[in-house]
């Protein structure tokens, strides 16, 4: 999904307004300096009651910690803040997030921004394709922002997370054989876990996609353990969420919501240590961000409150059962905002029947111990100083956790008075990137373009979906090309396209006023082939092709692009500006249910 102008408004104000009061991020307190807390009420995470205290940070960790009455002295050079009236927390955790469908690469700061803001430090996403976690860590490092933490995907053909995408974004495994290869595969990306898409029902539609059998699950969890992975799942049915337990996933990571959870669940899941994500706020019949009802029509309205009361019925009994409840949102889907839906799930744990401190609990240790990480989410000594000031007794009353006055990660003060954002953080995209003309010969036999980027395929989603082949062929004259062939969907709009990304992983756009326009070598034969350039913002740029079945090479000026009105949602039609390009796209269509085939060579620009 794409970010409505609304919501693209929203985020520009917000952003606006941090600015213009200091309220942002990288701050005044560097990592390497000393930082006194001093008189808060310090609610460690622990499970010890909330105490007052004084907390000293050094080199972005808790150095010490002394209760009232003990002395504790700021040492030379530290900055020290009064926090009189003010409750200390561990950073909060979102252990369920998507940073593109309503935040496109281009609004990342403003994302960091928004979580920072609401007091979250670590943050785990599970939209990237593993070409693009070389390339936002280096981004996120260059700014302030949460830890984020990266999710490998990987689903059944025709599954959920599958019925869109490409391959490379998420895996498709179908046999035990298939899931230990394809998480060998993506850990050599170095993720941080690996989500796996095993239940074909999704919120509330039918269940139709498919889902993963335990024996593959199996396998993945066991691979993926071999490597030092922890597995979410998207499991949201109780008979599934049994699967998912039994195969040893480490999350499930929705709520299980078509019936109440039963004694065999509980046991499962208690006797596998499988910790619970119920993602609360993407359920709400009324959207978090006020935007309306979650359905127009009156019938899935109805299964949606009647999911969402069996998924508050089930995270108590869940809890009382010892199962740890930890929290993700997510957000990033339709009506559930970044930051803002990770508070208003700490309010719904409690309306599911947790007290504010158990809610606390679920949002910092019981997160941090799910991910993986035992370097945060308690304020102790030795560990990372990802810590949160906010007025009140959220202890006490969930709500006050929105007073938020101050956050700190590892040590770095990332929002509060006297903060300064950095020039990273308010811009729109990373720097146009200088590009070669030539972007690929398809010589290569690894996959990859001249560029160094990885090609991918895409076709039209669903499960009547378009059944597409890539691969690099010989051309009589010598050399290589890329070679598509595809047999549409009934669907009056199936296509089947190549994409060559122009920068890894589609993250950093590049310039390309240095040049007139694109060339390249092309047959086919197909009734409707084109050339898109798709830039930042959603901004798409067209020209047809015609492709006979003889070779032919074809300039288009960059002048002969059409622009495009947003891919989704209503705007102005895109304007050529040539420095904000990611990827170039040749796409052929048809008759539905028809077969397409196209040929290209020496892509490049002139």
């Amino acid at each position: 999904m794409n970010m409505n102008p609304r919501r693209t408004r929203a985020l520009a104000l917000l952003t606006a307004l941090l600015l213009s009061t200091g309220q942002a991020s990288v701050a005044a307190t560097s990592a390497d300096s000393a930082l006194l807390i001093r008189g808060a009420m310090v609610f460690d995470g622990t499970g010890r009651p909330a105490y007052p205290g004084s907390v000293l940070v050094r080199d972005g960790r808790i150095a010490a910690i002394a209760a009232a009455g003990q002395a504790l002295a700021a040492p030379k050079g530290a900055r020290v803040v009064d926090a009189r009236g003010q409750a200390l927390l561990p950073g909060l955790f979102d252990l369920h997030t998507h940073w593109t469908p309503n935040a496109r690469p281009a609004e990342l700061p403003q994302i960091a921004n928004l979580y920072m803001a609401a007091g979250v430090t670590t943050v785990s996403d599970f939209h990237e394709p593993p070409e693009a976690y070389a390339p936002r860590r280096a981004w996120l490092a260059d700014i302030a922002a949460p830890d984020v933490k990266f999710a490998a995907r990987m689903s059944t053909p025709l599954g959920h997370g599958a019925d869109w995408g490409d391959e490379n974004t998420t895996r498709w495994v179908n046999s035990p054989e298939a899931a230990r290869a394809g998480v060998r595969a993506v850990a050599a990306y170095r993720p941080d876990f690996i989500k796996a898409f095993t239940d074909g029902w999704r919120y509330s539609n039918a269940a139709d996609n498919s889902s993963m059998d335990e024996e593959t699950l199996a396998a993945l969890v066991d691979e993926a353990h071999r490597h030092g992975l922890k597995v979410f799942s998207h499991t949201v049915m109780v008979k599934r969420g049994k699967v998912a337990a039994r195969a040893g996933v480490d999350v499930i990571a929705h709520s299980v919501q078509d019936m109440p959870v039963d004694g065999e669940l509980v046991q499962l899941m208690r006797e596998h240590g499988t910790a619970y994500a119920p993602s609360l706020a993407v359920y709400l019949p009324a959207r978090v961000d006020g935007s309306g009802a979650a359905g127009t029509r009156p019938e899935v309205l109805r299964q949606r409150e009647h999911n969402f009361a069996d998924a508050l019925r089930n995270v108590k009994t869940l809890h009382d059962a010892g199962v740890p409840v930890v929290v993700g949102t997510d957000a990033g889907m339709t009506g559930t905002p970044h930051g803002a839906s990770t508070l208003r799930e700490l309010e719904l744990l409690v309306e599911a029947g947790l007290t504010p401190a158990e809610a606390l609990v679920a949002g910092t240790a019981n997160s941090a111990r799910a991910l993986g990480v035992d370097d945060r989410g308690t304020i102790e000594v030795g560990k990372r100083a990802d810590l949160l000031l906010v007025k009140g007794r959220p202890w006490e009353r969930i709500a006050d956790i929105r007073n938020t006055q101050r956050v700190y990660v590892a040590g770095r003060q990332v929002h509060g008075q006297g903060t300064v954002l950095p020039a990273g953080n308010r811009a729109l995209s990373l720097p146009a990137q200088p590009v070669a003309p030539l972007v690929d010969d398809f010589e290569r036999a690894d996959g990859r373009t001249t560029l160094d980027t990885l090609r991918i395929d895409e076709a039209d989603g669903g499960n009547d979906r378009t059944v597409q082949v890539s691969e690099t062929v010989a051309r009589e004259t010598g050399g290589k090309a890329l070679s598509v062939q595809a047999r549409l969907s009934t669907k009056p709009t199936a296509y089947a396209a190549a994409i060559l990304p122009l920068s890894r992983g589609s993250v950093a756009p590049v310039d390309l006023r240095a040049y007139r326009g694109i060339r390249f070598d092309v047959r086919g034969g197909t009734p409707v082939l084109r050339l898109e350039a798709r830039a930042l913002g959603d901004r798409r740029f067209i020209a047809p092709v015609d492709a006979a079945p003889q070779w032919r090479t074809v300039e288009i000026p960059f002048s002969a692009l059409q622009g495009q009105p947003p891919y989704r949602g209503k705007g102005p039609v895109a304007e050529w500006k040539g420095d904000d390009v990611q990827q170039l796209v040749f796409s052929a269509g048809g008759e539905a249910g028809g077969k397409v085939w196209f040929e290209i060579d020496n892509v490049g620009f002139y």
